[in-house]
């Protein structure tokens, strides 16, 4: 099988926007679905890529849009709710790859990527981790008409215009001396974008990833306090992270989802409750040699004007 064709949902969101600019590299032609056509017109610099405003979560117009596709990558996915239908977990991260398996099914499309989370578990601790493996699920029962499904499973991703290490920033930016940090023994381990990205790409066309639920993970694992203590030191700010208890640290997560864009909420306080770490990098498989945070980090957080550079708390990891 030979790709060429490919749609993106989720293709403005942090990890869509680099996935399209390999894909541009690499010479597919690419039909980007969005809500917003004027909010995403900086992808039009792709000569390959075709910018469709639509609602996604209509499975009548994906069956249309779906149409001489090749392959389709759902990256869609939120880190916590708000207010509407579409910002629910259950609408985003079950529902909506329900409607694309049957949009699958509707074109006989050939091939399906997944954007699923390190953790999933139907009987997980956090609505997030079991939504996801909800849409994980519904992902491959595409499988079962004749398409051939990869989904992913990345720890917290980094890059340049990411929602970790940028949060964390301007958090450390806007505290004072000492720095309050809710479940900071909690385990990651980063992964960069880029990897992520080539990782989607490269299992395209490869046999062997069909039906795979891969792991992805960076070099090392770290605990979240040690990530914030780090962000700091490059973020040239001076501060002393404390831990907090359990107790203290739902506390904390209470408070801060009722403040605007949610900068930490009970559910990522559950989340976070489980480590994100691979039991099997699935970068291996591939041949990928994931990057560490060193290489890559101090390029956009180091020596910034923090809160001119990231403005506001965002609360989206991918949107349609």
């Amino acid at each position: 099988m030979k790709t060429k064709t490919i749609c993106v949902l989720g293709g403005s969101g942090f990890v869509g926007r680099h996935l399209c600019a390999v894909l541009a590299r690499r010479g597919f032609s690419i039909r980007v679905l969005t809500r917003r056509r004027e909010r995403c017109r900086h992808l039009l610099v792709f000569p390959t890529l075709e910018l469709v405003e639509t609602d996604i979560h209509y499975a009548s117009r994906l069956n249309v849009l779906f149409r001489d596709c090749d392959a389709v990558i759902n990256l869609v996915g939120i880190l916590n709710e708000g207010a509407g239908a579409h910002h629910r977990f259950d609408e985003t991260h079950a529902l909506l790859p329900a409607k694309v398996t049957e949009a699958c099914h509707f074109n006989r499309t050939k091939r399906l990527l997944h954007m699923s989370a390190l953790g999933v578990d139907p009987r997980g601790p956090s609505n997030y981790l079991k939504t996801k493996a909800a849409g994980e699920e519904a992902a491959h029962a595409a499988e079962v008409d004749g398409t051939a499904v990869t989904s992913f499973r990345p720890s917290v991703i980094f890059g340049p215009d990411d929602d970790f290490f940028n949060r964390f920033a301007t958090l450390l930016a806007l505290s004072p001396l000492v720095f309050p940090l809710a479940c900071p023994n909690s385990r990651l381990a980063p992964v960069y974008v880029e990897d992520v990205c080539r990782a989607f790409v490269d299992s395209l066309d490869q046999k062997a990833t069909f039906g795979k639920r891969l792991e992805l993970c960076g070099p090392r694992s770290y605990t979240l306090k040690e990530l914030v203590e780090y962000t700091a030191r490059v973020a040239g700010l001076r501060r002393k992270v404390i831990g907090l208890s359990e107790k203290l640290s739902k506390l904390q997560a209470r408070a801060l989802e009722r403040l605007p864009g949610k900068p930490f909420s009970y559910d990522n306080y559950l989340s976070l409750s489980k480590d994100s770490v691979c039991s099997d990098n699935g970068f291996q498989q591939l041949g990928i040699s994931p990057t560490a945070i060193e290489a890559v980090v101090p390029s956009y957080v180091g020596n910034q004007n923090r809160l001119g550079r990231y403005q506001g708390l965002r609360s989206t990891a991918g949107r349609g």
